[in-house]
């Protein structure tokens, strides 16, 4: 099938070979482990991976393109919820576990300078990842918020919360208990602090 702009990533030429896809997306991931971010080049993946350096740079059009969607390949298995404590659940184990990939907390100290540095990247890398699960968040926020189960806040600064408390937790923090970080993250959001307020 072929993509569209709006997929992953925009194939830049004629071949749609999955299985090249795959070998590369898994040899970005293995290299991102032993040999960070600095040093997995686009040669290094592609002779890993055992093909081309041309049929990587067809398929994407960077090194970070290329890290992103190895190492977030999409939002996670776990389908959205209807209830929004169970989404909020969601999201934040979803959040713990997306860091504690070891992949990920390589990729990220790289990303983020590459992204600083290219603001047109940042959007376009931006999107493919958050804009869906934003527009779900919101969605959700505002039927909570109708029911009088939720009180207004902005659904960016929420998802900002979840994103970034869990991102300290994992790669600052080095927490070891990944599912009571999580448990710990989703009753931070659903309760907040004060006991009144």
């Amino acid at each position: 099938m072929e993509r569209t702009a709006t997929s992953r990533h925009r194939r830049l030429g004629p071949h749609k070979d999955p299985a090249i896809d795959t070998a590369v997306l898994a040899a970005t991931r293995r290299l991102l482990v032993e040999r960070g971010y600095a040093a997995t080049s686009i040669d290094l993946i592609a002779t890993t991976a055992g093909v081309s350096r041309p049929a990587v740079y067809r398929r994407w059009e960077s090194k970070a393109h290329l890290v992103h969607e190895a190492v977030f390949p999409d939002l996670g298995p776990d389908s959205p919820r209807d209830d929004f404590t169970a989404e909020i659940t969601r999201l934040c184990h979803g959040a713990i576990r997306m860091y504690s990939d070891p992949a990920v907390r390589e990729a990220i100290p790289g990303l983020l300078t590459d992204l600083r540095a290219n603001r047109p990247l940042r959007v376009v890398l931006r999107d493919r990842l958050e804009a869906a699960a934003r527009g779900e968040l919101a969605t959700r926020l505002d039927g909570a918020v109708a029911a009088g189960t939720a009180r207004a806040v902005d659904p960016d600064t929420l998802m900002d919360v979840i994103a970034g408390g869990a991102w300290y937790a994992v790669c600052v923090r080095r927490v070891g208990d990944v599912d009571r970080a999580a448990a710990e993250l989703t009753q931070l959001v659903l309760r907040g602090v004060l006991s009144r307020y």
